[in-house]
């Protein structure tokens, strides 16, 4: 990771100058960096460690194919809701880091509430399950944020939901289409992923605790970094253009997304699960299907029949209704 960062800090200069995903000379952009152009080429050839398409032609240069929206935290403060920045205490951009999860994690260690950081790339980002998240470089998004709560894990029941939730509001704006969540994280579209949850807690399970919300969501997912997602996925751009619609600006979603998520945050020790627990219920993705709840030692199949005031999944097994709640657990249709 060290390397990553000192490559980085190197190249940062020739990505800005490339962002724009046209052809750019050596000459040119010697003259920008003012460097040789042996430099830059050197500079050119260390992208591969980034995994960045670039392109170069004879006469024309060089161009990162479909250019580059970097993180910007000024562009990031400017579109976010008042209440929003009432709510924000520290906003930290990564371009590299392990996981944006363990940042936060380590913040809210320290009792730091409404602190949110974004990475450009992750090298250990986690799922559920300890899943390996896919993360290419100035892609997609890679968001956690971390909160404070005095009453400690009851307050937190259904928490992961209520974000599947906000993050839908977010995107229904975009005019995505046939958005769905699959309980307890996953935020769905088109049946396919879209986007994922991870939550964390630190501190007294039954006093005053902190918690990280992790958020992983697909906005241009390169197909060469998809060979290692093993589910169906889509992402948001790629959505739009088949929709007809215009892409949207990597830094305006983030700026939605934190906006959403730290009102929740900061009202949901009031309102709780109860203030979401109907809009959920009308995205369910598996609501009345036959499902399989798959746990560590054991498969359970039943009818989905929705989710409980504290966010547990109910389902019918064999005419009587169980709740089961989150945790090392799978669900999956049954064909």
């Amino acid at each position: 990771m060290t390397k990553l960062l000192l490559d980085y800090a190197a190249l940062e200069p020739l990505l800005i100058l490339l962002a724009d995903g046209e052809f750019h000379s050596g000459q040119e952009l010697g003259d920008h960096l003012g460097v040789s152009r042996t430099a830059v080429w050197k500079h050119l050839q260390k992208l591969e460690v980034l995994g960045l398409p670039l392109t170069s032609s004879r006469g024309h240069g060089y161009c990162l194919e479909g250019g580059l929206e970097l993180f910007d935290s000024d562009v990031l403060r400017a579109h976010l809701t008042p209440a929003a920045r009432e709510a924000l205490t520290e906003l930290e951009l990564f371009p590299l880091t392990d996981s944006t999860n363990a940042r936060a994690m380590a913040k809210a260690a320290l009792g730091r509430g409404g602190y949110v950081c974004l990475a450009e790339q992750q090298s250990a980002g986690r799922g559920r399950r300890g899943r390996h998240w896919v993360s290419p470089f100035g892609k997609n998004i890679y968001l956690s944020l971390s909160w404070c709560f005095e009453s400690g894990a009851a307050a937190l029941e259904g928490l992961s939901l209520a974000v599947g939730v906000a993050l839908v509001r977010v995107l229904k704006e975009l005019g995505l289409p046939e958005l769905a969540l699959k309980w307890p994280n996953d935020v769905l579209c088109h049946r396919s992923k879209l986007a994922g949850v991870l939550l964390e807690m630190t501190g007294d399970p039954s006093g005053a605790c902190q918690v990280v919300v992790g958020v992983g969501l697909n906005v241009d997912m390169p197909e060469p970094a998809s060979t290692g997602i093993d589910q169906p996925w889509t992402d948001v751009q790629s959505t739009l253009r088949k929709e007809g619609l215009p892409p949207v600006s990597r830094n305006f979603l983030a700026a939605a997304l934190i906006s959403e998520l730290l009102v929740l945050l900061k009202d949901y020790e009031t309102k709780g699960f109860e203030a979401y627990r109907k809009e959920w219920l009308a995205l369910d993705a598996f609501a009345g299907r036959e499902v399989e709840l798959r746990a560590t030692d054991r498969v359970i199949r039943g009818r989905v029949v929705g989710v409980g005031e504290t966010g547990a999944l109910c389902l019918d097994v064999n005419g009587e209704q169980q709740f089961f709640y989150g945790g090392e657990v799978s669900l999956r249709a049954v064909s």
